[in-house]
């Protein structure tokens, strides 16, 4: 069970609420080239349907910034812009009516200067949006790494809080702030020390996390970390993927096994043993592809066995039991039905289309808690 939230303020991306009593949003960023205009909305649709609340694109070149708008009137979430270097980037991403822009403070500052950053926090005031300050360990300023060392926690701290004080100077505080790093203890480190000094709604993400494999494990264990402690208010997991809305995916499991948000099922397995006996992967691979489409915020346990099986999944909205041959559902412990091999994934999604919530759920009843129902 995770901790209680961190508070923060509340800082609207488009009509999209981040941080305060809004739910922890799950955001992705498009690997497309911005110029490629129905390319990149493709890939957003994707994502948007994965269950991405914010989209994020690079902005290379002025070619880029140029079709935004065209991007944004074509989808429905907001559309954040990624700035490196050049501030008159950001500065005509926000002529072109993106939602957010997020600026790395360490390169924009280093090539522009304070003049630079002080023309994009006047440019997105006026235009009443946010900024994201997006510091990472690859990119901070010279002056810290000269005082650090390295580019410590501690570094990418003192980034973020000189930028923050920067723009509140300017009397701008519609901000969202990210510390990254790829190394998981540096990241947790650093957004705990953030998190003790500013109250603005906190971006995690570990990055370049790597492969879905490696980069998965790494994001749960970042990501989910600071999660469990309250802290953090987005958050995007990065994977060299050639599917984004595996990003998306590994976001909401994240937030699921937290039991802090629901988007779906959350899908449990045995791992096997000599008992079993039935092809338990191909089981396992089957419910998980039957449940792709599925929106009902449940939990579905696959058991191997028929011995510990029923007992196991006793705390599992529904389950699916198999046997030898033949298999079982079961509906928190109780036997609903027993079919063939064969039909045992037909039989489990006609128990979810006609699932209902039990009024009164004990406290083991009903797994998903009602806070994370949405």
């Amino acid at each position: 069970m995770a901790a209680v939230r961190r508070p923060t303020r509340t800082v609207y991306v488009g009509k999209v609420a981040v941080g305060g009593d809004a739910p922890i949003r799950v955001q992705s960023m498009c690997d497309t080239d911005t110029r490629d205009v129905d390319a990149t909305v493709a890939q957003i649709h994707q994502l948007e349907e994965a269950g991405c609340e914010l989209i994020r694109v690079a902005v290379p070149d002025r070619a880029a910034a140029k079709v935004l708008h065209r991007i944004k009137s074509r989808i429905s979430i907001p559309l954040i812009a990624d700035i490196h270097f050049d501030y008159e980037l950001a500065l005509a991403a926000i002529e072109q009516g993106v939602d957010k822009v997020r600026i790395n403070p360490g390169n924009v500052f280093v090539k522009a200067g304070q003049k630079g950053i002080e023309a994009v926090v006047v440019a997105a005031k006026q235009a009443g949006i946010p900024l994201r300050i997006g510091v990472n360990c690859g990119s901070i300023e010279p002056r810290l790494l000269d005082k650090y060392g390295y580019p410590t926690p501690e570094a990418a701290v003192e980034s973020a809080l000189d930028h923050i004080r920067f723009c509140e100077a300017l009397d701008f505080q519609n901000m969202i702030v990210s510390v990254k790093f790829s190394e998981v203890p540096n990241m947790i480190r650093a957004y705990e020390l953030l998190s003790a000094q500013i109250d603005y709604p906190l971006h995690l993400g570990v990055t370049e996390a790597g492969t879905p494999w490696s980069g998965t494990i790494k994001s749960a264990m970042g990501i989910g970390s600071l999660l469990a402690h309250g802290i953090g208010d987005t958050i995007r997991v990065s994977l060299t993927t050639p599917n984004k809305t595996d990003e998306v995916k590994v976001a909401y499991e994240i937030l699921k096994s937290l039991e802090i948000r629901a988007h779906g099922p959350m899908l449990t397995a045995c791992p096997g043993c000599g008992r079993t006996e039935v092809d338990l992967l191909k089981l396992t691979a089957d419910v998980e592809a039957a449940l792709a489409s599925v929106k009902t915020p449940l939990r579905v346990a696959v058991m191997g066995c028929v011995v510990n099986g029923p007992g196991e999944a006793a705390e599992a909205d529904l389950a699916v039991v198999g046997g030898r041959g033949r298999g079982a559902i079961y509906r928190k412990g109780k036997l609903l039905r027993t079919a063939n091999e064969d039909q045992l994934i037909p039989a489990l999604l006609t128990e979810i289309e006609n699932w209902k919530p039990d009024p009164e759920p004990g406290p083991l009843a009903n797994t998903i808690p009602l806070r994370m129902r949405r």
